[in-house]
């Protein structure tokens, strides 16, 4: 029965996933968008998110916030007096609709596939929700996990940043090193810094509109400033990797049955979400089926 699987698999081609994957890209007008992924290692999408799924994905993590914390925060006008610095918010994908609509976004996911390939999973998706004062991100790249350099220049993992409210340096903006993806390195001690005298000068401030979203390749350097205004930068970091990566969050067999329920139909959302990972198996052994679908080559 396994040889009958593999045999079945040798039929599938790399090549008809690109032409799959380029036909979407074109299809959605993001063809330069491409050209800065190549050149800088992140491109910027304008207007992503209408104000329906902005104002909505907003109250949900504002209410996570008041649930575990058990503070209301007022994201115009805090301070700094409940929320110094920033937190990060994990696991909301559950938390409400919204965010399984924002998973699913055309353009943004359709980046993150030429990046990472058809079978590509979600990792997680969180918020990094910040008020003024503490301390910056530093730079770094999204290979962690112990991932030894010189990283391939094959992307193994990438990342969707939403603004959810606007993004200037002074509201403490995500940053962005162009072209350090190229250097298939995590940035040294003297190169992550963004503050004071020994912030790091290639270091780029993305002002943004909320909806917008930058979609990066998995070794591009980035971190974020300290906010230096009253109120909170609320963002939604949807973070992908290949098949063979681990990721940060369980999905595959916890998600919810209503979740499954309202995708029934959409494999794609159910592939994010692990259906197709063959590994992980206990006593009933691999399953042969799944492990014919293994990606090929990069694109699927």
């Amino acid at each position: 029965m396994a040889q009958t699987h593999v045999a079945a698999a040798t039929h599938r081609s790399p090549s008809d996933a690109l032409t799959r994957v380029l036909a979407s890209i074109r299809t959605l007008g993001l063809e330069h968008h491409l050209i800065e992924l190549e050149t800088l290692g992140y491109t910027t999408l304008k207007g992503v998110l209408d104000a329906r799924k902005i104002e909505h994905a907003k109250a949900a993590i504002l209410q996570r916030v008041e649930r575990s914390t058990g503070k209301r925060v007022d994201p115009q006008t805090e301070t700094g007096a409940n929320v110094r610095g920033f937190s990060y918010i994990p696991y909301l994908l559950y938390d409400d609709a919204v965010f399984e609509e924002i998973l699913m976004e055309p353009k943004p996911l359709a980046l993150v596939t030429y990046l990472l390939g058809e079978s590509c999973l979600l990792s997680s998706i969180g918020c990094h929700f910040k008020g003024p004062g503490g301390d910056p991100l530093p730079l770094h790249s999204d290979n962690g996990n112990g991932m030894p350099a010189p990283f391939s220049m094959i992307s193994q993992v990438a990342n969707v940043n939403y603004a959810l409210t606007p993004y200037s340096r002074e509201a403490g903006a995500l940053a962005m090193v162009p072209g350090s993806h190229k250097l298939a390195r995590q940035p040294n001690a003297s190169e992550m810094h963004l503050c004071g005298e020994r912030t790091n000068r290639n270091a780029v401030p993305m002002d943004l509109e909320p909806g917008d979203a930058v979609v990066w390749h998995g070794n591009t350097w980035h971190g974020s400033y300290a906010r230096e205004v009253p109120g909170i930068r609320m963002n939604l970091a949807v973070y992908f990797n290949r098949q063979y990566v681990q990721t940060q969050e369980r999905h595959g067999d916890s998600v919810p049955q209503d979740v499954l329920a309202r995708h029934a139909n959409d494999e794609r959302f159910r592939v994010l979400l692990g259906a197709k990972q063959p590994y992980g198996w206990r006593y009933e052994g691999p399953d042969y089926s799944l492990m014919a679908r293994n990606p090929r080559g990069l694109y699927d």
